[in-house]
C-alpha cells in the first residue's frame, strides 16, 4: 500500500501560509533588531534624545564640555588641582551653562548627577546641572591612569542596579564611554544607555 501524499493544493497552500507568515514576522523581527540589537550611529537633536530619556529612564553619559587644546593632562597632573589639569575653555564653559538653561527650559531635572573628579568634568556638571557627585568610576583611565577593569564593571553594575524609569547623569571621559558602550563621543556629546549598557541615542547637546 502506498503511504498517503498530500495532494499538490494542500502543498500549495501550506506554502502560501508559510510565506504569509515570514511576512507578518518580518516587520516585527525587525523592530525586535532595531530596539534590542542596533547602536545607534547617527546623532539625534537634543529635543528627540530627552523624549527617549523621559520615556526610557536610563543615563545620559556625557563627554566633558570642549577643552583648552592638548590631549590627556600636563606633567604634574593631581586630582582636585585644577591649575595642574587641561580645563574647560571658554566655549565649553559657555555649552555647559547653555545645556542647563535648555534643561530648564524643558521643565526637566535629572534624578541625579555624578562626576569624574577631573575638574573639565566636574565644572561641567556644575555649570549644567548646579549640585553633582564625584564618582571616581567614572575617572579618567587614559593612558593607564585609574583601573579600567575595575572602573567598567563598577559602572555596568550601577547600570543593572538602577531602577525602572530613574534618569542619571554620568559626566565622564571618552575611554570609558567607548569601553561601555564601544561608541566614539565628541566632546559635549552625550550617550543615553538602558540599565544593560546598551546605546538608545546619542546627540550633540551643544547644538
Amino acid at each position: 500500500m502506498k503511504p498517503n501524499l498530500p495532494d499538490a493544493s494542500f502543498a500549495q497552500r501550506r506554502s502560501a501560509l508559510a510565506r504569509l507568515g515570514a511576512g507578518l514576522m518580518a516587520p516585527w523581527l525587525a523592530s525586535a533588531h532595531t530596539l534590542v540589537g542596533a547602536q545607534p550611529s547617527q546623532n539625534t537633536s537634543r529635543a528627540q534624545l530627552l523624549a527617549v530619556w523621559r520615556q526610557s529612564g536610563g543615563v545620559l553619559l556625557i563627554r566633558h564640555a570642549a577643552t583648552e587644546s592638548g590631549l590627556g593632562d600636563p606633567p604634574g597632573f593631581v586630582i582636585g588641582q585644577c591649575r595642574t589639569q587641561r580645563n574647560l575653555s571658554e566655549a565649553g564653559r559657555q555649552a555647559s551653562r547653555a545645556l542647563g538653561a535648555w534643561f530648564q527650559a524643558q521643565n526637566f531635572k535629572p534624578d541625579a548627577v555624578r562626576s569624574s573628579q577631573w575638574c573639565r568634568c566636574q565644572d561641567t556638571a556644575r555649570l549644567a546641572f548646579g549640585a553633582y557627585e564625584d564618582w571616581p568610576a567614572l575617572n579618567s583611565t587614559f593612558a593607564g591612569q585609574g583601573d579600567s577593569a575595575a572602573q567598567q564593571q563598577a559602572l555596568r553594575e550601577r547600570l543593572q542596579a538602577l531602577p525602572a524609569g530613574r534618569t542619571e547623569v554620568w559626566v565622564t571621559h571618552q575611554v570609558n564611554m567607548t569601553g561601555l558602550t564601544g561608541a566614539y563621543p565628541g566632546m559635549g556629546e552625550g550617550f543615553l544607555v538602558d540599565r544593560q549598557g546598551r546605546l538608545l541615542a546619542r546627540g550633540d547637546l551643544a547644538a
